[in-house]
């Protein structure tokens, strides 16, 4: 149940830090569509909240953007994109902050913390993943040379999906997109705790 929990909160922040960064770089549609709250239920997908609950694993909605409305919209979206997991390791770090100054005595939460902490630091790093329709592909894109950024925003756009769900089935007992994070996520979680 924690972990639901953990997922639900890391979502809800990740998706909201999203929408209030396009807000801020002058794209109003995340504020008329109600994306810039706290409230989870703003940023739930339905089949992706069913998902959370019966697998442990679920997603939110995306919240949608205007590049149109933006002042510079490659740099922009890539600030939009980064927001997301930049939001869940500011989370990670003060829970790491109040794990790590002792004042939570009562164990069960402590574990708890320590959890949504993983979650979040996991999130972040698989978020960062360059795949369509994850965060890192639009910071990749605003990086890489121009024409190499539309054949590969192309390339995304057309196999991004098949692409993404071939690196989260476990092929042989373990996924090949759980061996790239999960020892990084341990790096980043032994640093902070």
């Amino acid at each position: 149940m924690i972990v639901a929990v953990g997922l639900l909160i890391a979502l809800t922040i990740h998706e909201f830090a999203h929408a209030w960064t396009a807000d801020k770089l002058g794209d109003p549609t995340p504020r008329y569509q109600g994306r810039v709250t706290l409230n989870p239920r703003a940023h739930l997908d339905p089949l992706g909240t069913i998902a959370l609950f019966l697998t442990g694993f679920g997603w939110g909605k995306p919240v949608q953007f205007d590049p149109y409305n933006l002042q510079n919209p490659l740099r922009d979206t890539a600030l939009i994109a980064l927001a997301g997991p930049a939001s869940n390791m500011i989370l990670a770090g003060v829970l790491a902050l109040v794990l790590n100054s002792g004042v939570i005595s009562v164990e069960w939460l402590a574990i708890s913390l320590f959890q949504i902490l993983i979650i979040n630091v996991t999130l972040a790093i698989f978020n960062l993943v360059p795949v369509h329709p994850l965060d890192g592909s639009k910071v990749l894109l605003a990086i890489l040379p121009r024409q190499i950024a539309l054949e590969y925003d192309e390339i995304m756009h057309k196999y991004g999906m098949i692409i993404l769900l071939l690196l989260i089935f476990p092929w042989s007992g373990a996924s090949p997109v759980s061996q790239l994070v999960i020892p990084i996520r341990n790096f980043v979680v032994s640093l902070l705790v």
